[in-house]
């Protein structure tokens, strides 16, 4: 996760968190993925082939939630009713927006998450999104590359919109949120699947492929 946003990310624009995070995490003006540490994440398949980060296309919902040592039966069962209580949605991404180093979409509308990361915080509290280094938080976001640094990525990433622009829009139906486990090195892998609106969650079967939420 720690590599979703690249460089400052100070006054960049409706919803940038006036903070500054690294690629890869560590020191002061950064984080990194610990060893056990958890993602409530929106798959957006629709996306995949939009995207240059090496990783399926996703929105954040919270990352990082509980430890994985602290992932209990009652906090399962607390999360599949969380999810519950919220109906599926759709989300459409039409425009492009940037971070300093990231190119993203924004989803329309973003509220669904937004409520949904809302409920999280408001049920753990100690969950704090993106342990508190954005203030505000990030605004839910669809990462699509973040490969360039500052001194490149205008010119890269003015590009990468005109190739990518005719696959816009992109138009997904949310109806589940994957939660996902790190081993603090890269690698991620699904736990389990929480559906909307029903109640219900599903544990995953095997290990996923290495995957960044």
């Amino acid at each position: 996760m720690s590599t979703d946003v690249r460089g400052s990310v100070e006054g960049a624009g409706e919803g940038a968190a006036t903070a500054t995070a690294t690629a890869t995490g560590g020191g002061p003006d950064g984080w990194a993925d610990l060893p056990g540490d958890t993602a409530l994440s929106i798959r957006v398949p629709e996306a995949n082939h939009l995207v240059s980060t090496g990783f399926p296309a996703h929105v954040t919902v919270l990352y990082p939630f509980l430890g994985a040592s602290r992932l209990s039966a009652s906090a399962h069962a607390d999360l599949t009713e969380v999810f519950a209580a919220h109906a599926p949605f759709t989300l459409t991404f039409t425009e492009f927006r940037r971070y300093p180093g990231v190119l993203y979409l924004p989803p329309e509308p973003d509220a669904p998450v937004r409520a949904l990361t809302a409920a999280l915080t408001d049920r753990w509290p100690e969950a704090v999104p993106y342990r508190g280094i954005f203030t505000p938080p990030l605004a839910p976001h669809l990462t699509l590359a973040n490969h360039e640094g500052p001194d490149t990525y205008e010119a890269a990433y003015d590009a990468l919109e005109a190739r990518l622009a005719p696959h816009l829009p992109v138009v997904s139906q949310v109806n589940e949120v994957h939660l996902m486990v790190t081993d603090g090195a890269g690698g991620w892998r699904d736990l389990r699947t929480y559906r909307l609106g029903e109640g219900t969650s599903v544990p995953a079967l095997c290990d996923a492929r290495a995957k960044r939420v």
